[in-house]
C-alpha cells in the first residue's frame, strides 16, 4: 500500500510539474506589458574592455567584417524589415512585445522554469534502488536532470557568465566594426522598439541567443524543441522590429556559438560529472563519521536515497580554488554528544510544538522545494525584480547576473564541501517526534544551503544596488531562519552557513570591484 500510495504522489508530482511549466510559460507572456522594453540609461559603450570569465580577450574568437551599409546586399536587406512591418501580424507583435524587455532577463525566465520543470527526484526501482538521470541517454527513465540545488546553481552559472563574456566580445566588436544601424541608414524605416546609439553588428540578441541556446541544449537536453521554439522568436523580433538586419543577428548568432563552445568544454571537466559518487564512496563518509564518535546522517526516505551529490564540493569553481575552498570551511558543527547539541534540537523540537501563522508563512514563501526553481533561482528572481527598475544595458545586465549566479554556484561548492566533511544528522533523524513544517532534504544538515545561498546573493546585491542593502540582508536572515522554523536545520547551520556565504559573496565583490564596469 505504501509503495503503490508513493508511486501515486510521484505521478502526481510529475503532472504538477508539468502544470507549473505551463503556468510558468504563460506568466511570462502576461508579463509583456509588466516591463517596459529595454531602454538603458547608459550604453556601456566601454564594455568591449570588462574583464571576461573564460576568454582570454574579448577577440579571442574572431567575427569577420560586415557588408558595408552602402552596398546592395544591406539595402536587400533593410527590404526584408520593411517587407516583414507590411504584413506584421498579432503574432509578432506579441514576440517584439515579449522580447524587447531585454534577451538576458527573458531567458532567465525560461532557465528559471525547465528548473522547476525539472526539479523532481527520480522513484525508487522495484529493487529499492534509485536510477541515477543520465546525460548520455537523456529521454531514458529518469529524464536528464534532476535540477537539484547545486545542479541549478551550477546551470544559472554558466548561462550567465557566458552570456557576460558574449556580450563583452560583442561590444568590443561593435565598436571595431562601428556599423550604423538600418534605421540611421533608411529614414523611413520603422523602429518598433527604442532606437540604440550603438553600432549594431554584431547584435547583441544575436549574442545573447546564440550563447544562451547551445549552453540550455546542454544542461536541459530533452527541451531543444522547445529552446529553439524560443531562440527563432528571439532571432527574428529584432528584424521584424527594425533594429537590426539579418546580418546583424547572425553575425552575434555565430559568435555567441563560438563563445559557447568554450564554456561546454569547460563544463566536461569541471568535476560536475563525478559528483554523485559511488555507493563505497557513500558507506566510506557515513565509517569515517562513526570512526569520529559521531552519529552521522541517513536519509530519511523510505526506501532510503543515496545521498545528494556528495562530491559537488569538488567541482570547479568559477572564482574560487580547490584551496580557497578547504580555507573557507566552516569550524566542525557542534558534537553529537555535546550539551550545545542537545540544546540546539532542544530549541527546534520547541518550534515544532510552538508554530504561528507567520512562521508557517515564511516557511511557505522560502521553501523552494521540488517542482520549484530552486534557492539560487529565487535569488535570481529577486534580482531580475531589482534590476528591471534601473534601465540597465544588456552587457550590464549580463555582468550583474553572473557575479550573482557564480556567487551562488561558489556558495554549493562550499556548502556542499561542508556538509559532507561533517555529514551531520538532521534534527528529525535525531528526534523522530519532531514534525517538520517543509520538506527535508536528502542531504546532512550542516551547514543550511539556503543559508550559505541566501547570505552569498545578497552580499553581491548589497553590492550592486547599495541603497537595497538593508533589504536584501532581512531577506537573507529570512531565509536562513525558514530553515529552523522549518525544523530541519540547528541553529549553527544557519548561523555558519550565513557565514560561509559572506565570505562566498565578498570573494566575487572583490572580482566585481575590478572587472572594468565600475
Amino acid at each position: 500500500m505504501k509503495s503503490t500510495f508513493k508511486k501515486t504522489s510521484i505521478y502526481l508530482l510529475a503532472v504538477i510539474s508539468s502544470i507549473i511549466f505551463t503556468s510558468c510559460n504563460e506568466d511570462l507572456e502576461e508579463r509583456n506589458n509588466e516591463f517596459q522594453a529595454l531602454n538603458p540609461i547608459s550604453q556601456d559603450e566601454e564594455a568591449g574592455a570588462w574583464k571576461t570569465f573564460l576568454l582570454t580577450s574579448p577577440n579571442e574568437y574572431s567575427l569577420d567584417a560586415p557588408i558595408a551599409s552602402n552596398s546592395p546586399a544591406f539595402t536587400r536587406e533593410i527590404n526584408e524589415i520593411k517587407s516583414f512591418q507590411a504584413n506584421i501580424t498579432a503574432e509578432q507583435q506579441r514576440i517584439i512585445r515579449y522580447w524587447s524587455v531585454g534577451g538576458v532577463l527573458r531567458w532567465n525566465e525560461i532557465m528559471r522554469a525547465l528548473v522547476a520543470k525539472h526539479n523532481r527526484p527520480p522513484y525508487q526501482n522495484p529493487d529499492g534502488t534509485y536510477p541515477t538521470p543520465s546525460a548520455a541517454n537523456p529521454f531514458a527513465n529518469p529524464e536528464f536532470p534532476f535540477s537539484s540545488p547545486p545542479y541549478a546553481a551550477r546551470a544559472y552559472a554558466y548561462v550567465s557568465a557566458a552570456q557576460h563574456d558574449a556580450l563583452v566580445a560583442t561590444w568590443f566588436y561593435k565598436k571595431q566594426f562601428s556599423r550604423i544601424a538600418p534605421f540611421t541608414q533608411d529614414n523611413a524605416l520603422q523602429v518598433l522598439v527604442p532606437k540604440s546609439t550603438l553600432p549594431s553588428y554584431p547584435s547583441e540578441d544575436g549574442a545573447i541567443c546564440g550563447v544562451t541556446v547551445e549552453l540550455l541544449k546542454l544542461l536541459f537536453p530533452t527541451e531543444i524543441a522547445f529552446i529553439q521554439e524560443k531562440a527563432a522568436e528571439h532571432q527574428l523580433y529584432r528584424i521584424i522590429a527594425g533594429a537590426n538586419v539579418r546580418s546583424d543577428v547572425d553575425a552575434g548568432i555565430t559568435l555567441g556559438k563560438k563563445i559557447a563552445a568554450k564554456f561546454i568544454a569547460r563544463a566536461s571537466s569541471d568535476g560536475a560529472g563525478a559528483a554523485i559518487g559511488t555507493p563505497a564512496q557513500w558507506a566510506q563518509l557515513e565509517n569515517e563519521t562513526i570512526a569520529k564518535g559521531e552519529t552521522p546522517w541517513k536519509s530519511l526516505e523510505l526506501p532510503a536515497r543515496p545521498p545528494m551529490l556528495p562530491f559537488f564540493g569538488k567541482v570547479k569553481s568559477f572564482i574560487m580554488t580547490p584551496e580557497m575552498v578547504i580555507a573557507n570551511r566552516p569550524v566542525p558543527p557542534p558534537s553529537t554528544k555535546s550539551d550545545l547539541f542537545k540544546k540546539e534540537l532542544a530549541e527546534i523540537k520547541s518550534i515544532s510544538q510552538n508554530q504561528t501563522r507567520r512562521n508557517m508563512e515564511i516557511v511557505t514563501f522560502w521553501a523552494d522545494g521540488i517542482g520549484t526553481y530552486t534557492p539560487p533561482g529565487h535569488w535570481n528572481a529577486i534580482a531580475a525584480e531589482s534590476f528591471v527598475k534601473l534601465n540597465y544595458s544588456e552587457v550590464r545586465w549580463a555582468r550583474n547576473m553572473a557575479l550573482l549566479n557564480i556567487a551562488m554556484m561558489d556558495a554549493a561548492i562550499s556548502c556542499w564541501d561542508a556538509k559532507y566533511a561533517y555529514y551531520n544528522p538532521r534534527p528529525t533523524q535525531i528526534d523522530p517526534s519532531i514534525k517538520t513544517n517543509t520538506g527535508v532534504p536528502n542531504f546532512p544538515a550542516y551547514v543550511s544551503g539556503h543559508s550559505t545561498f541566501s547570505a552569498a546573493a545578497s552580499t553581491v546585491l548589497s553590492h550592486l544596488i547599495p541603497s537595497k542593502k538593508t533589504s536584501f540582508e532581512a531577506m537573507a536572515k529570512e531565509a536562513s531562519e525558514s530553515r529552523m522554523l522549518g525544523c530541519i536545520h540547528y541553529r549553527s547551520d544557519c548561523e555558519k552557513g550565513m557565514e560561509l556565504g559572506q565570505k562566498v559573496g565578498n570573494l566575487t565583490v572583490q572580482r566585481a570591484k575590478t572587472d572594468g564596469a565600475e
